[in-house]
């Protein structure tokens, strides 16, 4: 290919990875709904999209690098301080079970299906273990399951990925070692990759630690250093012993995310941007390769396969695995209907196809298009049926917002019960035991410190919470939890403007979603609430009361919406409602 078609050929697979992305986020579907179909259909229609050309032998090596750092990202959010009680009962087993019946039940069909080896049908029954976040987060935001299957399947497809990974590693060096084509395991060679693996691994956490924790490094280079040390390690260990890289870029992520006593720089924004970015580019990439030739004499078998995945292998993981726990039927069911495949099978399966392939092994040909396939066909059923079945086994959860409001002070108390009153299904937390009693006596859902704690670290994940409030009587506090929760809330962050001219050290200078506009900043409201205006709720259809200020608008499908400074609280909705601040009108 000249030097133009390269170009071109690379401009186009980013600007599908990119366009995509974009498009599925209007369209609240996962991703991977458009970014296989789309590589899919430009490698099959143009010439310019064929990594294999475009990049050469570099595409095999550039793959097996781009997983190891979504790996290595994947590893950095499994803090398993959080990982407790029946969630961790419930984790482990679907893991377990999950690992076991699912590479027993495709190494049992594949031979027949497809016709391919017991080392082939091995090799494609541990790519097919795997989940991942990157589509059940999608899927679980769609559906919004109750907040214990929510836990539980985030927890699962978080930490099957690198477990998978690692047994395809182990997989892979059995199958090329010859211990798998012989019928005997090659314990010395499987040792030997993992060993490696494992040391790269060490290497990484304490080249890591040492930029981290002792050159305190900021958040710019710290994220730079940690690129370049999972991307030295992985290239590394793979010029050591083939993929084991993979191995080295988990271990290394989770040894950073647990090691005691290191503070990790926020992932945002450039390191998150590039996971996202190496996502599109992996799976359009990925899909140009896989020809309509060899899709043909496999889809077939694989609508089986995928049938067996789907109707009988996760359901019978689930059961066994939720069995005694307080996990209710419906929600028992929902988690035996959530196992998509997403990016490491897919980029696993590239990896190893391509090097079994040119180890000679019969049928790994068949691995990428079998992969592909069920990634398309899980990914379908479950983005198609997911919602509807959540509804019809009770285990979603109400469409209506669930704000966390930060405060105890008598007005913020005073507002969540108006929000409550509106739809709202409202969750307070204060630092004060004086608030706290207020809060409890008002009959408001009180968290817990630990669910704050959660919230504040950049690691966390508060899970259920669409929004947060922050009303408390320092503005200070918080503009600046405004800003460490914003990674940590599915939805935005406010804060209660300051004062004009106030003397804050932060508040003053902060940047975000400021509610209200600059009128009804904190001290403002408080003083209307101490001179007794109150909080009232009327449809967004009536005419507002002279004298009352409209704060917030709940949707008719439940949504809150607050008025910000750069929100002006226009008819939002019609069919809405409205949360008022105004005067109480006088009796009679």
């Amino acid at each position: 290919m000249s030097a133009d078609d390269i170009l071109l050929g690379l401009g186009l697979t980013v600007a599908l990875a990119v366009g995509c992305q974009i498009l599925a986020n209007r369209l609240r579907i996962p991703a991977l709904i458009l970014l296989l179909p789309a590589g899919f259909a430009a490698g099959a229609l143009t010439d310019d999209i064929h990594p294999d050309l475009l990049l050469g032998p570099a595409f095999s090596p550039l793959v097996s690098l781009s997983v190891a750092i979504i790996l290595y990202d994947a590893g950095l959010g499994l803090d398993l301080r959080h990982l407790k009680g029946a969630t961790r009962k419930v984790v482990v087993r679907l893991m377990v079970l999950g690992v076991v019946l699912t590479w027993g039940a495709v190494m049992g069909a594949a031979p027949a299906l497809f016709g391919v080896p017991v080392a082939v049908a091995s090799m494609i029954g541990v790519i097919l273990v795997v989940s991942g976040p990157t589509v059940v987060a999608p899927l679980l935001e769609h559906v919004r399951p109750s907040d214990g299957v929510r836990r539980v399947l985030m927890w699962e497809g978080s930490l099957i990925d690198p477990v998978g990974g690692i047994l395809g590693a182990v997989v892979f060096h059995s199958i090329v070692s010859g211990g798998l084509r012989s019928g005997n395991f090659h314990l010395d060679v499987f040792f030997a990759g993992v060993t490696v693996g494992l040391l790269g691994g060490a290497v990484g956490a304490a080249l890591l630690w040492f930029a981290l924790r002792r050159l305190e490094l900021g958040e710019t280079l710290g994220t730079l250093a940690q690129l370049a040390v999972v991307v030295a390690v992985a290239a590394g260990c793979d010029a050591v012993y083939d993929d084991t890289g993979l191995i080295a870029a988990i271990v290394t992520g989770l040894t950073v995310a647990n090691l005691p006593g290191l503070d990790m720089p926020a992932r945002r924004p450039f390191f998150e941007t590039l996971v996202q970015l190496i996502i599109g580019l992996l799976f359009v990439s990925i899909s140009a390769t896989v020809t309509p030739k060899s899709l043909v004499p496999v889809l077939l078998p694989t609508l089986v396969l995928v049938a067996l995945l789907v109707l009988v292998v996760r359901p019978l993981v689930a059961l066994l695995s939720t069995l005694r726990t307080e996990l209710t039927a419906g929600e028992r069911a929902f988690t035996g209907w959530m196992a998509p495949r997403g990016i490491v099978a897919a980029s696993t399966a590239t990896t190893f196809s391509a090097s079994l392939g040119a180890a000679g092994l019969p049928g790994a040909g068949k691995i990428l298009p079998v992969t592909f396939l069920v990634i398309v066909g899980t990914v379908l059923v479950y983005a198609l049926t997911a919602k509807p079945v959540a509804r019809r086994l009770g285990a979603g959860r109400p469409a209506r917002a669930r704000p966390l409001l930060v405060g105890g002070d008598p007005w913020v108390v005073g507002l969540a019960r108006t929000l409550r009153a509106a739809g709202a299904d409202v969750l307070m937390w204060a630092g004060g035991a004086h608030e706290r009693e207020r809060i409890e006596e008002a009959g408001i859902e009180l968290v817990t410190g630990e669910l704050m704690a959660t919230a504040t670290d950049p690691r966390g994940r508060l899970e259920g919470v669409t929004s947060v409030f922050l009303f408390t009587a320092d503005d200070d506090f918080n503009a600046l939890a405004a800003v460490v929760m914003a990674d940590s809330v599915e939805g935005p962050v406010y804060r209660v403007g300051p004062p004009p001219g106030g003397e804050g050290v932060v508040a003053p200078y902060t940047a975000g979603h400021t509610l209200f506009g600059g009128r009804l900043v904190r001290h403002a409201v408080a003083e209307r609430y101490e001179r007794g205006a109150r909080f009232r709720v009327q449809p967004a259809s009536a005419p507002r009361p002279p004298g009352h200020d409209a704060l917030f608008v709940v949707r008719p499908g439940g949504g809150l919406e607050p008025v910000t400074g750069s929100v002006p609280p226009a008819g939002a909705a019609p069919d809405g409602t409205l949360v008022l601040l105004g005067p109480v009108p006088p009796p009679g």
